[in-house]
């Protein structure tokens, strides 16, 4: 087994478990008995293939980035996930998670969204299934994303506001939990990223693993090699960048580069680089690195993109980390507009600007001319062209 995914008490070296108030735990425990051999079944393959194909519009694209790799005399290819429905790489674990919903006998959804993405991929998933959906999303981020809001109405979904705290991510995360501890028989969470309560950052990250098994059959096609010399994606929680690791951990010949938000500076006070200012700690049921204060106050993060802001980092990616399997990198705000304004200059394609700071690591490192580089294209701007108009007075 891989030193690098979850045992079977859900954790990665030092990190994971499910730390959870009692009120929880048959929610957890009936999701951790079951989730293996529900993912395993044929009928579950073969419906969560088909509607991958069919519905979401996978496999993804690799593209090769011709003009940005002249730019930084490299070789760039794209892992087009801003291709699939929706509009990001969410979708992959929401329509996994409906159907994983659907199997234990779950009548009604909620899910935490930050930037929307995950909310509207909730909210679609709901739609397709004709199930009850309830979204929390900070009140905060309801004003700044709100196409996405606008959205997950449209197709159905009741959003509430979490309205106490920074208002944004992590608030919302933790109504909920509320939520799920109030309606534990018929709810059923499906939780955004690879955090929270072992077997979700597992589960998660299974799911969204088709990304790096695309990618190894793609790069094969296209290099004739699987192993690219360098992945790289942009980590709030991470679900995108354990979906592009995924399949490349116990390759030690692939550099793997996980990209934070740095805000307006690491140490600036609004910032959300967790593995830089991070210590040990617990956050919404797992064991993690997470930006907090000496006597264990968690820290209010910040960071211009909607879905980095999140004081904590995912289990997985907490050990990469402290392993030293991934090399972080943090980014600041202008250097993630600025990439971002690149990439869309030079390639034709407007990244979310979670997205943008993966790519702001070329102008950090310095990259030879045989090495291969992909980077998981994770969202589309479209969410964010408001943010853009605002920062560049377009």
């Amino acid at each position: 087994m891989s030193k690098f995914l979850a045992d079977e008490n859900g954790y990665y070296g030092e990190f994971g478990g499910a730390f959870i108030p009692e009120m929880l735990y048959p929610n957890t425990e009936e999701l951790r008995v079951n989730y293996l051999e529900i993912m395993q079944r044929d009928s579950f393959q073969k419906e969560f293939k088909h509607l991958l194909k069919d519905y979401v519009g996978r496999p993804t694209p690799l593209y090769y980035a011709q003009r940005l790799s002249e730019t930084y005399g490299t070789k760039i290819y794209l892992k087009r996930e801003d291709l699939c429905h929706t509009g990001a790489h969410k979708v992959n674990n929401t329509i996994g998670q409906i159907l994983m919903a659907k199997a234990l006998g779950k009548k009604r959804i909620i899910a935490e969204t930050g930037a929307g993405q995950h909310g509207v991929a909730t909210a679609t998933v709901c739609a397709l299934m004709g199930i009850e959906c309830v979204i929390y999303m900070g009140e905060i981020d309801i004003s700044r994303q709100a196409p996405n809001v606008a959205r997950m109405k449209l197709l159905g979904a009741t959003v509430r506001a979490a309205t106490s705290g920074s208002k944004t991510l992590k608030d919302a995360t933790n109504e909920a939990i509320r939520d799920w501890i109030n309606n534990p028989v018929d709810t059923h969470y499906i939780i955004g990223s690879v955090v929270g309560p072992h077997p979700y950052p597992d589960m998660v990250a299974r799911f969204q693993s088709v990304i790096s098994e695309e990618t190894k059959k793609q790069l094969l096609e296209k290099e004739g090699t699987e192993n690219p010399t360098h992945v790289i994606a942009c980590v709030g929680g991470g679900s995108n960048a354990a979906g592009q690791f995924y399949h490349y951990l116990d390759r030690e010949e692939v550099n793997i580069i996980a990209v934070e938000a740095a805000g307006k500076g690491v140490h600036s006070g609004e910032s959300a680089a967790t593995s830089a200012l991070g210590k040990v700690g617990i956050i919404h049921g797992s064991k993690t690195l997470l930006m907090q204060t000496v006597d264990g106050q968690i820290t209010e993060p910040y960071s211009i993109s909607a879905g980095l802001d999140y004081p904590g980092i995912g289990p997985m990616h907490a050990h990469l980390y402290s392993s030293k399997r991934a090399k972080f990198v943090s980014i600041t705000d202008a250097e993630a507009m600025a990439a971002g304004k690149r990439l869309s200059e030079l390639e034709g394609i407007i990244p979310a600007i979670e997205t943008a700071h993966a790519f702001a690591v070329l102008e950090h490192q310095k990259f030879e001319s045989d090495d291969i580089i992909v980077f998981n294209c994770s969202g589309r701007g479209d969410k964010d062209l408001q943010t853009y108009i605002d920062y560049f007075e377009l």
